[in-house]
């Protein structure tokens, strides 16, 4: 049987003209290479299909909203995601989010899902800064997905966390899931039936008193995946309110170090958590992209005011 006529068999509500459509944008595979829809099944394939759904009727408001572009060209745009701003539309933030100034700025974008959002192919949490990637044509968006998929796209986190961890590079692995009793967090299992492969490889950069400067390098990309890791390990991200990370976990608790650590609290309300480094081959030249955001202020005030109250340890 022809794989198009296949597909149709094997992916319930899709017409012949769609499924014609992702195999023009290179979005079909079997065995790993791109296939045209003349290419006949055979036992054992493997196949795999990035197939964007088809736009719904939605009210996405467009905003005049300032975005730090960090890079951009006729298929797509790097953005630097300040901390505070939603990425897409959803429960209770239903406007001031990138997708609506993505929306004021390029009008239509394609989607890979039906959740409305427009260009992305991945997200960051409210309050994790750094940089994102963001498609422009659904041929883009889809060899970016397929990264993704495959899970060859580089991205490294910086994150300060309580505590000292045992080893200077560790590997987490194990499932992420919601959690039942509060549906806005994920938890961690060793049980693959109750949820998603989650990895994570972390490498300690700089020791101090009572916390921990790491890099994060994530092979899979799951919810809140670096956060729940890290408090499942028992070194929460700092300030971290969701995941445990906003109470003084280490270090004495003699007021003056009670105060000092209130007082960073304040110079950083979130997590400390930063997007740092994006890289991916580019979907229409094939060239090796990659691109480094430094810390954003907040952050970087945290971290002098740490360096500055005690003397690291290496």
């Amino acid at each position: 049987m022809r794989i198009d006529q296949w597909l149709r068999h094997k992916i319930a509500n899709v017409s012949r003209s769609r499924i014609q459509k992702t195999m023009e944008n290179d979005s079909v595979r079997v065995n790993g290479e791109v296939v045209r829809s003349n290419y006949r099944i055979k036992p054992n394939d493997v196949v795999q299909v990035f197939l964007p759904y088809e736009q719904k009727v939605f009210e996405l408001i467009p905003e005049d909203i300032v975005i730090d572009i960090v890079h951009e060209d006729d298929d797509l745009l790097v953005v630097n995601k300040p901390a505070g701003m939603v990425v897409h539309p959803g429960h209770n933030n239903y406007t001031g989010t990138l997708v609506n100034a993505l929306v004021y700025r390029y009008g239509v974008l394609p989607q890979k899902d039906i959740d409305h959002r427009p260009g992305l192919v991945h997200r960051i949490d409210k309050d994790t800064s750094g940089l994102l990637v963001v498609g422009k044509k659904d041929k883009v968006l889809g060899h970016l997905g397929q990264q993704f998929m495959e899970h060859t796209i580089h991205r490294r986190y910086l994150a300060l966390i309580w505590g000292e961890p045992k080893e200077d590079e560790f590997t987490i692995e194990n499932y992420l899931a919601r959690d039942e009793k509060d549906r806005r967090k994920v938890r961690c299992s060793d049980d693959p039936e109750r949820g998603k492969l989650a990895i994570t490889h972390a490498k300690v950069i700089e020791k101090f008193y009572f916390c921990t400067l790491i890099e994060c390098r994530l092979e899979t990309g799951r919810t809140h995946q670096i956060r729940a890791h890290m408090s499942h390990i028992g070194h929460p991200i700092f300030s971290d309110e969701k995941y445990g990370g906003d109470k003084l976990l280490k270090g004495t608790a003699l007021p003056k170090f009670k105060q000092f650590i209130d007082n960073a609290f304040k110079l950083m309300p979130r997590q400390a958590l930063h997007a740092t480094e994006l890289g991916f081959v580019h979907p229409t030249t094939g060239e090796n992209m990659f691109f480094k955001q430094e810390l954003p202020e907040d952050f970087k005030g945290l971290y002098e005011k740490i360096k500055k109250y005690t003397t690291p340890k290496f």
